[in-house]
Protein backbone atom coordinates (compact mmCIF):
# COMPACT_ATOMS: atom_id res chain seq x y z
CA UNK A 1 0.00 0.00 0.00
CA UNK A 2 1.02 3.48 -1.05
CA UNK A 3 1.81 6.34 1.68
CA UNK A 4 -1.30 8.06 -0.09
CA UNK A 5 -3.47 5.00 0.45
CA UNK A 6 -2.32 4.65 4.31
CA UNK A 7 -3.44 8.05 4.59
CA UNK A 8 -6.28 7.72 3.22
CA UNK A 9 -7.09 5.03 5.62
CA UNK A 10 -6.05 6.38 8.47
CA UNK A 11 -8.13 9.32 8.15
CA UNK A 12 -11.16 6.94 7.52
CA UNK A 13 -10.53 5.26 10.35
CA UNK A 14 -10.23 8.44 12.66
CA UNK A 15 -13.18 9.91 11.29
CA UNK A 16 -15.29 6.88 11.39
CA UNK A 17 -16.88 7.56 14.71
CA UNK A 18 -16.96 11.31 14.04
CA UNK A 19 -19.45 9.97 11.38
CA UNK A 20 -21.31 7.65 13.34
CA UNK A 21 -22.19 10.66 15.92
CA UNK A 22 -23.36 12.54 13.29
CA UNK A 23 -25.62 9.43 12.08
CA UNK A 24 -27.37 8.66 15.27
CA UNK A 25 -27.88 12.79 15.75
CA UNK A 26 -29.78 12.99 12.04
CA UNK A 27 -32.81 12.48 11.34
CA UNK A 28 -34.31 8.60 10.83
CA UNK A 29 -35.33 8.04 7.50
CA UNK A 30 -39.08 8.28 6.56
CA UNK A 31 -39.67 4.50 6.34
CA UNK A 32 -38.44 4.06 9.61
CA UNK A 33 -41.16 6.19 11.74
CA UNK A 34 -43.81 4.72 12.46
CA UNK A 35 -47.01 4.21 10.89
CA UNK A 36 -50.22 4.97 13.40
CA UNK A 37 -53.85 3.40 12.94
CA UNK A 38 -55.92 4.27 15.53
CA UNK A 39 -59.56 2.88 15.41
CA UNK A 40 -62.09 2.95 17.78
CA UNK A 41 -65.99 1.85 17.68
CA UNK A 42 -68.77 3.69 19.61
CA UNK A 43 -70.16 2.90 22.94
CA UNK A 44 -68.49 -0.73 23.18
CA UNK A 45 -67.43 -1.31 27.03
CA UNK A 46 -64.27 -2.70 28.36
CA UNK A 47 -66.09 -6.12 28.86
CA UNK A 48 -67.25 -6.56 25.21
CA UNK A 49 -64.39 -8.65 24.04
CA UNK A 50 -63.42 -12.13 24.09
CA UNK A 51 -59.97 -11.39 25.79
CA UNK A 52 -61.63 -9.67 28.33
CA UNK A 53 -63.34 -12.68 29.70
CA UNK A 54 -66.59 -12.80 27.83
CA UNK A 55 -67.10 -16.27 26.82
CA UNK A 56 -70.25 -15.46 24.54
CA UNK A 57 -68.99 -12.81 22.12
CA UNK A 58 -67.31 -13.93 18.84
CA UNK A 59 -64.34 -11.31 18.96
CA UNK A 60 -61.69 -13.42 17.09
CA UNK A 61 -59.82 -11.05 15.04
CA UNK A 62 -59.03 -8.34 18.17
CA UNK A 63 -58.33 -11.44 20.85
CA UNK A 64 -55.63 -12.33 18.25
CA UNK A 65 -54.50 -8.37 18.43
CA UNK A 66 -54.37 -8.13 22.35
CA UNK A 67 -52.58 -11.29 22.52
CA UNK A 68 -49.99 -9.39 20.03
CA UNK A 69 -49.83 -6.27 22.21
CA UNK A 70 -50.44 -4.62 26.03
CA UNK A 71 -54.13 -4.97 26.37
CA UNK A 72 -54.72 -2.18 29.39
CA UNK A 73 -57.60 -3.24 31.67
CA UNK A 74 -58.69 0.05 33.33
CA UNK A 75 -58.62 2.43 30.28
CA UNK A 76 -61.46 5.50 31.60
CA UNK A 77 -63.09 7.57 29.22
CA UNK A 78 -62.89 10.59 31.55
CA UNK A 79 -66.64 11.96 30.51
CA UNK A 80 -67.79 9.41 29.08
CA UNK A 81 -69.78 10.75 26.24
CA UNK A 82 -69.55 11.04 22.38
CA UNK A 83 -68.32 14.55 21.59
CA UNK A 84 -66.34 15.18 25.05
CA UNK A 85 -64.21 11.58 24.54
CA UNK A 86 -63.40 12.91 20.76
CA UNK A 87 -62.23 16.43 21.87
CA UNK A 88 -60.19 14.92 24.25
CA UNK A 89 -58.85 12.94 22.27
CA UNK A 90 -58.10 15.00 19.46
CA UNK A 91 -56.86 18.03 21.19
CA UNK A 92 -55.87 16.57 24.29
CA UNK A 93 -57.33 19.21 26.35
CA UNK A 94 -59.87 19.04 29.01
CA UNK A 95 -63.24 20.74 27.85
CA UNK A 96 -63.07 23.69 29.59
CA UNK A 97 -59.86 24.72 27.35
CA UNK A 98 -61.08 22.99 23.71
CA UNK A 99 -64.68 23.72 24.42
CA UNK A 100 -65.97 19.55 24.04
CA UNK A 101 -68.62 19.75 27.08
CA UNK A 102 -71.25 18.32 25.78
CA UNK A 103 -72.39 16.68 22.84
CA UNK A 104 -73.37 18.69 19.20
CA UNK A 105 -70.27 21.27 20.57
CA UNK A 106 -68.47 22.91 17.49
CA UNK A 107 -64.69 23.17 19.38
CA UNK A 108 -62.35 25.60 18.76
CA UNK A 109 -59.91 25.12 16.71
CA UNK A 110 -56.42 23.99 17.30
CA UNK A 111 -54.29 26.55 15.74
CA UNK A 112 -51.42 23.94 15.09
CA UNK A 113 -51.68 22.49 18.79
CA UNK A 114 -54.19 19.46 18.17
CA UNK A 115 -53.32 15.70 17.39
CA UNK A 116 -53.94 15.41 13.27
CA UNK A 117 -52.05 19.38 13.57
CA UNK A 118 -49.02 18.02 15.07
CA UNK A 119 -48.98 14.73 12.86
CA UNK A 120 -49.42 17.08 9.71
CA UNK A 121 -46.42 18.96 10.44
CA UNK A 122 -44.23 16.55 11.57
CA UNK A 123 -44.57 14.84 7.53
CA UNK A 124 -47.42 12.15 7.96
CA UNK A 125 -50.31 11.57 5.89
CA UNK A 126 -53.38 11.98 7.70
CA UNK A 127 -56.83 10.60 7.19
CA UNK A 128 -60.14 10.25 8.83
CA UNK A 129 -62.71 8.05 7.84
CA UNK A 130 -66.14 7.58 10.16
CA UNK A 131 -68.12 9.18 12.88
CA UNK A 132 -67.06 12.75 13.78
CA UNK A 133 -69.41 14.93 15.93
CA UNK A 134 -67.35 17.70 16.96
CA UNK A 135 -69.14 19.98 14.10
CA UNK A 136 -71.86 21.08 16.25
CA UNK A 137 -75.42 21.43 15.87
CA UNK A 138 -77.00 20.25 12.85
CA UNK A 139 -75.38 16.81 12.29
CA UNK A 140 -76.82 16.32 8.84
CA UNK A 141 -74.26 18.34 7.26
CA UNK A 142 -70.51 18.05 5.97
CA UNK A 143 -67.46 19.37 7.60
CA UNK A 144 -65.75 22.13 5.33
CA UNK A 145 -62.13 21.90 4.82
CA UNK A 146 -60.44 24.46 6.85
CA UNK A 147 -59.92 24.90 10.84
CA UNK A 148 -62.71 22.78 11.75
CA UNK A 149 -60.98 19.89 10.53
CA UNK A 150 -58.14 20.06 13.28
CA UNK A 151 -55.49 18.86 10.82
CA UNK A 152 -56.79 16.43 8.69
CA UNK A 153 -56.38 18.42 5.13
CA UNK A 154 -55.85 15.56 3.24
CA UNK A 155 -58.07 12.51 3.23
CA UNK A 156 -61.26 13.35 5.16
CA UNK A 157 -64.42 10.92 4.47
CA UNK A 158 -67.29 11.01 6.94
CA UNK A 159 -70.89 11.20 7.72
CA UNK A 160 -70.19 13.64 10.98
CA UNK A 161 -73.29 11.97 13.49
CA UNK A 162 -75.76 9.30 11.90
CA UNK A 163 -77.32 6.44 13.02
CA UNK A 164 -77.87 4.77 9.53
CA UNK A 165 -75.77 1.96 9.14
CA UNK A 166 -77.50 -0.66 7.00
CA UNK A 167 -76.18 -1.37 3.43
CA UNK A 168 -79.59 1.08 1.55
CA UNK A 169 -78.85 4.17 3.84
CA UNK A 170 -75.70 4.51 5.48
CA UNK A 171 -73.65 7.54 3.43
CA UNK A 172 -70.81 10.03 3.80
CA UNK A 173 -70.08 13.18 2.85
CA UNK A 174 -67.08 13.19 -0.16
CA UNK A 175 -64.68 15.75 -0.79
CA UNK A 176 -66.81 17.78 -2.47
CA UNK A 177 -69.71 17.99 -0.09
CA UNK A 178 -71.31 15.52 -1.30
CA UNK A 179 -73.72 12.81 0.45
CA UNK A 180 -72.55 9.54 -1.20
CA UNK A 181 -74.01 5.50 -0.14
CA UNK A 182 -71.82 3.59 0.77
CA UNK A 183 -73.85 1.03 -0.51
CA UNK A 184 -72.55 -1.94 1.75
CA UNK A 185 -72.79 -2.00 6.03
CA UNK A 186 -70.99 0.90 7.03
CA UNK A 187 -67.91 -0.49 9.20
CA UNK A 188 -67.31 -2.31 6.20
CA UNK A 189 -67.13 0.14 3.62
CA UNK A 190 -64.92 2.33 6.03
CA UNK A 191 -62.62 -0.36 6.43
CA UNK A 192 -62.57 -0.01 2.62
CA UNK A 193 -61.88 3.05 2.50
CA UNK A 194 -59.21 3.18 5.08
CA UNK A 195 -57.85 0.06 3.23
CA UNK A 196 -57.46 1.97 0.14
CA UNK A 197 -55.40 5.06 2.10
CA UNK A 198 -53.10 2.80 3.13
CA UNK A 199 -52.26 1.28 0.61
CA UNK A 200 -52.10 4.62 -1.49
CA UNK A 201 -49.46 6.03 1.25
CA UNK A 202 -47.88 2.97 2.34
CA UNK A 203 -44.58 4.57 1.17
CA UNK A 204 -44.71 7.61 3.77
CA UNK A 205 -45.10 7.67 7.26
CA UNK A 206 -48.95 7.91 7.61
CA UNK A 207 -51.60 8.17 10.49
CA UNK A 208 -55.20 6.75 9.89
CA UNK A 209 -57.87 7.73 12.28
CA UNK A 210 -60.96 5.46 11.36
CA UNK A 211 -64.44 5.82 13.89
CA UNK A 212 -66.79 3.03 13.93
CA UNK A 213 -70.37 4.25 14.70
CA UNK A 214 -71.44 0.17 15.89
CA UNK A 215 -71.88 -1.07 18.20
CA UNK A 216 -73.89 2.31 19.22
CA UNK A 217 -77.75 1.43 19.58
CA UNK A 218 -79.42 2.38 16.28
CA UNK A 219 -82.80 2.07 14.74
CA UNK A 220 -83.19 -1.72 14.49
CA UNK A 221 -85.23 -3.74 16.68
CA UNK A 222 -84.95 -2.52 20.43
CA UNK A 223 -82.30 0.15 19.12
CA UNK A 224 -79.75 -2.47 18.69
CA UNK A 225 -80.17 -3.91 15.01
CA UNK A 226 -77.29 -5.64 13.15
CA UNK A 227 -76.69 -7.69 10.22
CA UNK A 228 -79.12 -11.17 10.34
CA UNK A 229 -75.82 -13.27 9.78
CA UNK A 230 -74.34 -11.91 12.91
CA UNK A 231 -77.53 -11.79 14.72
CA UNK A 232 -77.65 -15.84 13.76
CA UNK A 233 -74.06 -16.08 16.14
CA UNK A 234 -75.88 -15.82 19.09
CA UNK A 235 -78.74 -17.46 20.88
CA UNK A 236 -79.97 -14.93 22.68
CA UNK A 237 -81.76 -16.80 25.50
CA UNK A 238 -78.06 -18.66 26.34
CA UNK A 239 -76.11 -15.55 26.95
CA UNK A 240 -74.88 -14.33 29.86
CA UNK A 241 -75.90 -11.32 31.69
CA UNK A 242 -73.80 -9.16 33.38
CA UNK A 243 -74.62 -9.81 36.96
CA UNK A 244 -76.68 -6.51 37.56
CA UNK A 245 -79.06 -6.39 35.10
CA UNK A 246 -82.66 -7.74 35.57
CA UNK A 247 -83.01 -11.07 33.60
CA UNK A 248 -85.89 -9.77 30.92
CA UNK A 249 -86.72 -10.49 27.16
CA UNK A 250 -85.44 -6.51 26.27
CA UNK A 251 -82.46 -7.16 27.91
CA UNK A 252 -81.74 -10.45 26.11
CA UNK A 253 -82.53 -8.91 22.71
CA UNK A 254 -80.23 -5.69 23.21
CA UNK A 255 -77.49 -7.90 24.05
CA UNK A 256 -77.76 -10.44 21.24
CA UNK A 257 -78.18 -7.25 18.71
CA UNK A 258 -75.11 -5.27 20.30
CA UNK A 259 -72.70 -8.08 20.27
CA UNK A 260 -73.62 -9.01 16.89
CA UNK A 261 -72.92 -5.05 16.18
CA UNK A 262 -69.46 -5.74 18.03
CA UNK A 263 -68.50 -8.74 15.83
CA UNK A 264 -69.32 -6.25 12.99
CA UNK A 265 -66.79 -4.26 14.40
CA UNK A 266 -64.51 -7.10 14.88
CA UNK A 267 -64.40 -8.45 11.28
CA UNK A 268 -63.69 -4.99 10.25
CA UNK A 269 -60.92 -4.53 12.33
CA UNK A 270 -59.49 -8.11 11.05
CA UNK A 271 -60.16 -7.35 7.09
CA UNK A 272 -57.88 -3.64 8.12
CA UNK A 273 -54.93 -5.75 9.87
CA UNK A 274 -54.83 -8.12 6.77
CA UNK A 275 -54.33 -5.47 4.63
CA UNK A 276 -51.23 -3.88 6.46
CA UNK A 277 -49.59 -7.54 7.03
CA UNK A 278 -50.31 -7.79 2.91
CA UNK A 279 -48.57 -4.64 2.44
CA UNK A 280 -45.51 -5.41 5.28
CA UNK A 281 -46.59 -2.68 7.26
CA UNK A 282 -48.00 -4.51 10.10
CA UNK A 283 -44.52 -4.27 12.41
CA UNK A 284 -43.64 -0.43 12.16
CA UNK A 285 -47.45 0.19 12.74
CA UNK A 286 -48.50 1.74 15.99
CA UNK A 287 -52.53 0.28 15.94
CA UNK A 288 -54.76 1.31 18.60
CA UNK A 289 -57.96 0.02 18.87
CA UNK A 290 -60.22 1.72 21.52
CA UNK A 291 -63.96 2.71 22.23
CA UNK A 292 -65.39 6.53 23.50
CA UNK A 293 -67.23 5.25 25.98
CA UNK A 294 -69.37 2.07 27.13
CA UNK A 295 -73.22 0.94 27.09
CA UNK A 296 -74.84 0.14 30.49
CA UNK A 297 -77.25 -2.16 28.42
CA UNK A 298 -79.52 -1.73 31.66
CA UNK A 299 -77.15 -2.49 34.30
CA UNK A 300 -78.48 -1.78 37.47
CA UNK A 301 -81.46 -0.61 35.73
CA UNK A 302 -80.39 2.53 33.96
CA UNK A 303 -82.47 3.39 31.08
CA UNK A 304 -79.55 5.40 29.55
CA UNK A 305 -76.72 3.98 28.18
CA UNK A 306 -74.03 6.02 29.11
CA UNK A 307 -73.05 9.59 31.06
CA UNK A 308 -72.52 7.60 34.16
CA UNK A 309 -69.69 7.00 36.39
CA UNK A 310 -70.86 2.72 36.32
CA UNK A 311 -67.38 0.59 34.86
CA UNK A 312 -69.98 -0.47 32.06
CA UNK A 313 -70.21 3.72 30.70
CA UNK A 314 -66.55 4.56 31.46
CA UNK A 315 -64.56 1.35 31.34
CA UNK A 316 -63.46 0.85 27.88
CA UNK A 317 -60.91 -1.16 25.70
CA UNK A 318 -57.54 0.08 25.12
CA UNK A 319 -55.24 -1.96 23.36
CA UNK A 320 -51.67 -1.22 21.39
CA UNK A 321 -49.76 -3.21 19.29
CA UNK A 322 -46.26 -2.45 17.68
CA UNK A 323 -43.99 -5.66 17.25
CA UNK A 324 -40.89 -3.10 16.81
CA UNK A 325 -41.01 -1.47 20.41
CA UNK A 326 -43.77 -3.52 22.50
CA UNK A 327 -43.67 -6.84 23.62
CA UNK A 328 -47.14 -8.41 24.51
CA UNK A 329 -48.60 -8.10 28.17
CA UNK A 330 -51.64 -7.21 29.88
CA UNK A 331 -51.39 -3.95 31.91
CA UNK A 332 -52.92 -2.68 34.68
CA UNK A 333 -51.65 1.36 34.54
CA UNK A 334 -54.63 4.02 34.79
CA UNK A 335 -55.21 5.38 31.15
CA UNK A 336 -57.45 8.27 30.65
CA UNK A 337 -58.88 9.74 27.70
CA UNK A 338 -56.77 13.45 27.89
CA UNK A 339 -53.62 10.93 28.04
CA UNK A 340 -54.09 9.20 24.68
CA UNK A 341 -52.54 11.99 22.40
CA UNK A 342 -49.71 12.83 24.82
CA UNK A 343 -48.93 9.40 25.23
CA UNK A 344 -48.94 8.45 21.51
CA UNK A 345 -47.00 11.18 20.57
CA UNK A 346 -44.64 10.31 22.90
CA UNK A 347 -44.10 6.87 21.99
CA UNK A 348 -43.25 8.05 18.47
CA UNK A 349 -41.03 11.12 19.37
CA UNK A 350 -42.60 13.80 18.18
CA UNK A 351 -43.40 17.10 19.59
CA UNK A 352 -46.22 17.23 22.16
CA UNK A 353 -47.95 20.52 22.40
CA UNK A 354 -47.57 22.41 25.64
CA UNK A 355 -51.61 22.89 25.34
CA UNK A 356 -51.65 19.28 25.91
CA UNK A 357 -53.36 18.23 29.47
CA UNK A 358 -53.23 15.10 29.50
CA UNK A 359 -50.10 12.57 31.08
CA UNK A 360 -47.47 11.47 28.49
CA UNK A 361 -47.53 7.85 29.82
CA UNK A 362 -44.87 6.75 26.85
CA UNK A 363 -42.24 5.47 29.23
CA UNK A 364 -44.07 3.86 31.71
CA UNK A 365 -45.57 1.76 28.77
CA UNK A 366 -42.24 1.06 27.69
CA UNK A 367 -41.16 0.05 30.68
CA UNK A 368 -44.27 -1.38 32.05
CA UNK A 369 -44.36 0.82 35.53
CA UNK A 370 -48.04 -0.07 36.06
CA UNK A 371 -48.22 1.53 39.30
CA UNK A 372 -47.47 5.17 38.09
CA UNK A 373 -50.74 6.49 38.02
CA UNK A 374 -53.03 6.80 41.23
CA UNK A 375 -55.95 8.23 39.96
CA UNK A 376 -57.80 9.34 37.05
CA UNK A 377 -60.68 12.38 36.73
CA UNK A 378 -64.06 11.64 35.95
CA UNK A 379 -66.30 14.38 35.15
CA UNK A 380 -69.98 15.03 33.11
CA UNK A 381 -70.82 18.69 32.65
CA UNK A 382 -74.51 18.07 31.60
CA UNK A 383 -75.53 15.80 34.85
CA UNK A 384 -73.24 18.05 37.03
CA UNK A 385 -70.96 14.96 38.85
CA UNK A 386 -67.25 14.72 39.61
CA UNK A 387 -65.43 12.36 40.31
CA UNK A 388 -62.13 10.08 39.92
CA UNK A 389 -61.48 6.31 39.46
CA UNK A 390 -58.67 4.36 41.05
CA UNK A 391 -57.71 0.62 40.79
CA UNK A 392 -59.69 -0.15 44.14
CA UNK A 393 -62.47 2.45 43.82
CA UNK A 394 -64.84 4.18 41.75
CA UNK A 395 -65.85 7.99 43.68
CA UNK A 396 -68.03 10.59 42.18
CA UNK A 397 -70.44 13.30 44.23
CA UNK A 398 -73.12 15.54 42.50
CA UNK A 399 -72.37 19.50 42.32
CA UNK A 400 -73.99 21.17 45.04
CA UNK A 401 -77.52 22.47 44.22
CA UNK A 402 -77.43 21.41 40.14
CA UNK A 403 -79.30 20.09 38.68
CA UNK A 404 -79.23 17.31 35.31
CA UNK A 405 -79.53 18.57 31.33
CA UNK A 406 -82.99 17.97 31.47
CA UNK A 407 -83.75 20.38 34.44
CA UNK A 408 -84.24 17.21 36.83
CA UNK A 409 -82.42 16.52 40.30
CA UNK A 410 -80.50 13.23 39.73
CA UNK A 411 -78.53 11.62 42.06
CA UNK A 412 -74.63 10.45 40.59
CA UNK A 413 -72.76 10.50 43.58
CA UNK A 414 -70.89 6.72 44.47
CA UNK A 415 -68.27 4.83 46.33
CA UNK A 416 -68.03 1.50 44.38
CA UNK A 417 -65.20 -1.16 45.55
CA UNK A 418 -63.59 -2.96 42.55
CA UNK A 419 -62.27 -5.09 44.70
CA UNK A 420 -64.71 -6.57 46.55
CA UNK A 421 -67.62 -5.55 44.53
CA UNK A 422 -66.90 -5.95 40.23
CA UNK A 423 -69.81 -5.49 39.43
CA UNK A 424 -70.53 -2.23 41.53
CA UNK A 425 -73.85 -3.44 42.61
CA UNK A 426 -73.49 -1.93 46.50
CA UNK A 427 -73.00 1.91 46.64
CA UNK A 428 -71.40 2.82 49.96
CA UNK A 429 -71.39 6.97 49.16
CA UNK A 430 -73.33 6.64 52.40
CA UNK A 431 -71.44 3.96 54.48
CA UNK A 432 -69.91 5.25 57.69
CA UNK A 433 -67.02 2.52 57.51
CA UNK A 434 -65.82 4.55 54.42
CA UNK A 435 -65.66 7.95 55.68
CA UNK A 436 -61.95 8.25 55.22
CA UNK A 437 -61.78 6.64 51.66
CA UNK A 438 -64.65 8.88 50.73
CA UNK A 439 -62.48 11.40 52.14
CA UNK A 440 -59.49 11.24 50.43
CA UNK A 441 -61.00 10.72 46.93
CA UNK A 442 -62.97 13.98 47.53
CA UNK A 443 -59.71 15.24 47.69
CA UNK A 444 -58.05 13.89 44.93
CA UNK A 445 -61.61 15.09 42.75
CA UNK A 446 -61.05 18.60 44.04
CA UNK A 447 -56.90 18.51 43.04
CA UNK A 448 -58.12 17.46 39.25
CA UNK A 449 -61.12 20.07 39.27
CA UNK A 450 -58.37 22.74 39.84
CA UNK A 451 -56.23 21.41 37.79
CA UNK A 452 -58.22 22.08 35.16
CA UNK A 453 -59.53 25.34 36.78
CA UNK A 454 -63.43 23.84 36.69
CA UNK A 455 -65.15 25.36 39.15
CA UNK A 456 -67.80 23.12 39.19
CA UNK A 457 -70.47 26.09 37.83
CA UNK A 458 -73.85 24.84 37.13
CA UNK A 459 -73.99 23.04 33.26
CA UNK A 460 -76.66 25.65 32.00
CA UNK A 461 -74.76 28.84 33.55
CA UNK A 462 -71.85 27.60 31.73
CA UNK A 463 -73.80 27.36 28.37
CA UNK A 464 -75.32 30.72 28.64
CA UNK A 465 -71.62 32.34 29.36
CA UNK A 466 -69.58 30.59 26.05
CA UNK A 467 -72.33 29.53 23.83
CA UNK A 468 -73.46 31.82 20.42
CA UNK A 469 -77.03 32.24 22.07
CA UNK A 470 -79.39 30.91 19.24
CA UNK A 471 -77.12 27.58 19.54
CA UNK A 472 -78.57 27.24 22.64
CA UNK A 473 -81.88 24.84 23.16
CA UNK A 474 -83.85 25.60 25.95
CA UNK A 475 -86.90 23.34 27.16
CA UNK A 476 -90.04 24.37 29.02
CA UNK A 477 -88.80 22.81 31.94
CA UNK A 478 -85.57 24.57 32.22
CA UNK A 479 -83.17 21.81 30.41
CA UNK A 480 -80.55 23.43 28.00
CA UNK A 481 -78.52 21.52 25.59
CA UNK A 482 -77.10 22.45 21.98
CA UNK A 483 -79.39 23.06 19.53
CA UNK A 484 -78.79 20.20 16.89
CA UNK A 485 -80.93 22.55 14.74
CA UNK A 486 -77.86 25.02 15.22
CA UNK A 487 -74.33 25.52 14.57
CA UNK A 488 -73.33 24.57 18.00
CA UNK A 489 -70.59 27.78 18.24
CA UNK A 490 -68.67 28.58 21.32
CA UNK A 491 -68.08 32.29 21.61
CA UNK A 492 -64.14 31.68 22.30
CA UNK A 493 -62.31 29.27 24.76
CA UNK A 494 -64.43 28.51 27.29
CA UNK A 495 -61.53 28.76 30.30
CA UNK A 496 -60.62 32.16 28.83
CA UNK A 497 -64.30 33.70 28.33
CA UNK A 498 -64.62 32.24 32.22
CA UNK A 499 -61.72 33.77 33.05
CA UNK A 500 -61.81 37.19 31.44
CA UNK A 501 -59.00 36.88 29.32
CA UNK A 502 -61.63 36.69 26.32
CA UNK A 503 -64.10 39.36 25.62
Amino acid sequence: MDAMNRCTLILALLLAPLAALHAADAPRPAAARPNLVFVFSDQQSFDMLGCAGNKDIVTPNLDKFAAEGVRFNHCISNSPVCTPFRGMLLTGQHPLRSGAFCNDIQIVPGEGRYFAEVLRDAGYACGYFGKWHLYGGDRNRPIPAGPYRYGFDQTFLTNNCTELFDDKRAYYWDENGRKQLYGEWEPYAQMRQAGKFIEDRKSKPFALFLSWHTPHNWDGEFGYNAPADLLALYNREKLTLRPNVQDTPLVRAMYQGHMALCTSVDRAFGELMAKLRELKLDQNTIVVFTSDHGDLLLSHGYRGNKGRPERESIRVPFLIRWPHALKPRTSELLVGSLDIMPTLLGMMKLNIPATCQGRNLSEEIFKAKDDAVESVPLFLFPWQWRGVYTRRYTYTFDLPGGVNIYGQKARFACLYDHQNDPHEMKNLIDAQEQKAVREKLHAQTLAWMGKFGDTGMNFRELMEQVMVKEDIRRGMNGSMTSNTSGQGRLMGRPEDILSGKSK
